[in-house]
């Protein structure tokens, strides 16, 4: 909050925002860098209403304090509200996840058992996503997966009223700013530059993919019906994640836990090392800290060292789960990378934040591919900003337009997956064995199953966002029916009635109107991964090109020109006054190239 407040200030200071206009207007800025900072920065200004008159601008600042408490308040709830349900007899609940459950007890019922007051035992399942995933995958008794998705998908009931507030006051702070929407307020500034042009992109995106991930959809429920003899058994939202997990194991053969016996965490660690060893020549070296400077004892300190440049930047690594800590995986950057003088220059440093925990009965943390997917995400995020050599902290780093932030994460996803780079570091914990081309191949084939499905979640993901920011109808529709209207239109699946799955969707609040910019990151990423990467993907050549034309300039040149310097023609399209991307080398991932 107080942050916030003193952030508030500066963005209200006119001395501030005076010294800006002037530096834009004179002609002693030398750089084509300082030019584009003074203009990024009067924009910020005038975005936060500066230039408004006095009485618009105090209304201004009282809808971005609501907002930012309507924010706080809908991510609380999620966290104090994550529902439950009590599920009787305990043998409806596999013992694989009993240890992520809370036994609870009732008195017996039938005469002879309540006379002996015998009490029996039950688990409550608490609906949060961890939780509720789990239940989902390996629960066979379809009543309690339905109980467990119905909850799960309908708390907390409070954020209804919350988000109707929150789409009330940033549709009115737009509006006062000079925007039509949210939506509009929000995309202006990136690739896209109009919902229009996002909204065509999202729905030639859910047209693309809907042939195949209907295919997907009856595969999954023909494999309902041939496990449960019923042949004319329908396919529920609930049964999603039981039986494509089923589908995946039966064709591929995949045990998670022999998965994860391959990758410990130092292990992990080690191929985040070699992997700036090889594409950029650096090494890391382990740190001392200062008194007081760690605000754990877990976490560690990493200096990024070329041997011809020096230091280049500073990374923490704080990994593993605990009480109170903040909860999933993030990239922070602390201090952004800056010219101070000619022969001075600031290095950037950032924190890679995770939650890994210990499996049961075990001395090391050995991560799940997903988490080891996401450990290379983040670390996407960590170089782009250690790499980053701009003149201003200004666009140092991940600080670029919205649709562009998330490519380099992206793209670090795919080493995550590629052989040549697993048999460099990924070995078991316990033989020192290098993973198996065979079984990375199945774990390869097992997430190209329902490539389709999970497209076409994400793309309904991104409508619901832009249509909820969107230009606001003259008649207010509740935003239940908007999601479900939405989600028989753009998915293969039914709605459930009385379910509100949006109301504890965080990126409403993170990414409002912004979704859409992992897809665009995802088209990027894909492009850049099968045109620059794929045939060698540890090269320093790779590495350079990924670094002197991309990563070190962050928000410092146009992102267009970013992006067509590192790849040439064939990664974007113009589409109106916006641009988006090339789609092709996506879809030919999902197996879709023949759609397009």
């Amino acid at each position: 909050m107080r942050l916030n407040e003193y952030l508030h200030y500066l963005n209200t200071n006119h001395t501030l925002y005076d010294a800006v206009k002037k530096a834009e207007q004179d002609d002693y800025l030398l750089t084509k860098e300082a030019h584009r900072a003074a203009h990024h920065l009067r924009i910020d200004f005038e975005r936060g209403g500066i230039h408004l008159c006095p009485e618009k601008l105090d209304r201004v600042n009282k809808l971005n304090l609501e907002i930012f408490q309507l924010c706080r308040e809908f991510g609380e709830n999620i966290a104090s509200d994550p529902g439950h349900v009590n599920i009787f007899p305990a043998s409806c609940i596999p013992k694989r996840i009993h240890h992520l459950l809370k036994p609870i007890y009732r008195l017996a019922s039938g005469d002879a058992v309540a006379k002996n007051k015998m009490k029996e035992k039950g688990f409550q399942i608490t609906t949060e996503p961890r939780i509720l995933s789990s239940v989902l995958q390996w629960t066979p008794d379809e009543q309690v997966r339905k109980m467990a998705y119905v909850q799960g998908n309908s708390v907390p009931c409070s954020n209804l009223e919350v988000l109707d507030k929150l789409i009330v006051a940033r549709h009115e702070l737009a509006q006062i700013i000079g925007y039509k929407s949210y939506a509009e307020f929000t995309v202006k500034p990136n690739l896209a530059s109009s919902p229009k042009v996002v909204k065509s992109f999202l729905l030639e995106m859910s047209e693309m993919v809907r042939q195949k991930a209907d295919e997907e959809f009856r595969a999954i429920r023909d494999f309902k019906r041939d496990k449960s003899g019923e042949d004319f058994v329908e396919l529920e939202p609930w049964d999603e994640t039981h039986y494509t997990a089923m589908m995946k194991s039966s064709a591929y053969n995949l045990d998670s836990s022999v998965v994860a016996s391959y990758f410990p965490l130092p292990q992990c660690i080690e191929g985040l090392k070699v992997l700036v060893k090889s594409l950029f020549g650096a090494t890391f070296f382990d740190v001392p800290m200062a008194p007081g400077e760690s605000w754990h004892p877990d976490v560690l300190k990493m200096s990024l060292h070329h041997p011809e440049e020096g230091d280049l930047g500073y990374l923490y690594l704080d990994l593993y789960s605990r009480e109170g800590k903040y909860p999933g995986c993030a990239n922070f950057a602390i201090k952004g990378a800056r010219r101070i003088s000619d022969t001075e220059y600031q290095l950037p440093v950032v924190a890679l934040v995770c939650n890994f925990s210990y499996l049961r009965e075990s001395s090391t943390v050995k991560l799940n591919h997903s988490e080891v997917e996401t450990l290379f995400h983040e670390f996407g995020h960590a170089l782009h900003s250690l790499l980053s050599r701009t003149d201003y902290q200004h666009f140092s780093g991940t600080r670029v337009v919205l649709d562009l932030a998330e490519m380099p994460s992206n793209l670090f996803e795919y080493y995550a997956w590629d052989y040549r780079v697993l048999k460099t570091f990924a070995r078991h914990y316990s033989t020192g064995e290098i993973i198996p081309e065979k079984l990375v191949k199945s774990m390869q084939g097992a997430r190209d199953m329902f490539a389709a499905t999970e497209l076409q979640r994400q793309t309904f993901y991104a409508l619901v966002d832009q249509t909820l920011f969107g230009e606001q109808a003259a008649i207010h529709r509740d935003t239940s029916s908007m999601v479900a209207e939405l989600k028989r239109q753009h998915t293969s699946w039914k709605h459930v009635e009385g379910t509100n799955w949006h109301i504890r969707f965080s990126h409403l609040i993170n990414y409002g109107a912004g979704y859409y910019s992992y897809l665009y990151a995802r088209c990027f990423a894909a492009t850049i991964w099968q045109k620059l990467c794929q045939e060698d993907p540890l090269s320093l050549t790779t590495g350079t090109a990924l670094r002197t034309k991309f990563l070190q300039h962050g928000g410092a040149k146009e992102p267009v020109d970013l992006l067509n310097d590192l790849i040439g023609e064939g990664i974007i399209r113009h589409c109106g006054d916006g641009v988006i991307p090339d789609t092709s080398c996506l879809l030919n991932e999902v197996k879709l190239a023949g759609e397009k």
